[in-house]
């Protein structure tokens, strides 16, 4: 994870308060994504996965994190993406949706952005549902855009 993400990162936990309009930022494929920092509690490194059978394919097992068993989602399989090695930019995002907590595997974090309100769109519509469904909204940085994820519904 580059400097800017970990001090960004750490700086962003905190009250409720300051998480407003903040976005941990992550790359994938060749599109930038978000998520809500609020749901996000921590960043590490790929590690082994232990695979576990008769699960979609986009769950890639579970690891043990501190003697916690956490399942972990590639979101590259879960978006369709086509798969790539994982490396040493390869990261776990640590997602708490109520008491379930989930390891995302995205190909690089990037940082904390804040992106406020009137900067997010709602998603294009798509007749055709696929990936769209978990996004919630398209957020404007600059002349960039980064695709906000809906963790709900993600997960």
């Amino acid at each position: 994870m580059t400097e800017v993400a970990k001090s960004g990162f750490s700086e962003a936990v905190g009250s409720e308060d300051t998480q407003e309009g903040k976005y941990l930022t992550f790359h994938m494929g060749d599109e930038d994504y978000g998520i809500e920092i609020r749901y996000v509690t921590e960043i590490i490194g790929i590690q082994r996965i232990t695979e576990v059978p008769d699960m979609p394919c986009f769950i890639k097992g579970v690891i043990n994190l501190r003697g916690k068993v956490i399942p972990v989602m590639d979101v590259r399989a879960r978006f369709n993406l086509p798969p790539r090695e994982y490396d040493e930019r390869t990261c776990i995002v640590v997602v708490q949706m109520n008491t379930t907590s989930v390891g995302l595997v995205v190909d690089k974090v990037n940082e904390v952005a804040d992106i406020p309100p009137e900067n997010i769109e709602p998603p294009p519509r798509s007749t055709a549902g696929g990936s769209s469904e978990y996004i919630q909204g398209m957020g404007k940085m600059g002349d960039r855009v980064k695709i906000l994820l809906n963790v709900g519904k993600l997960l």
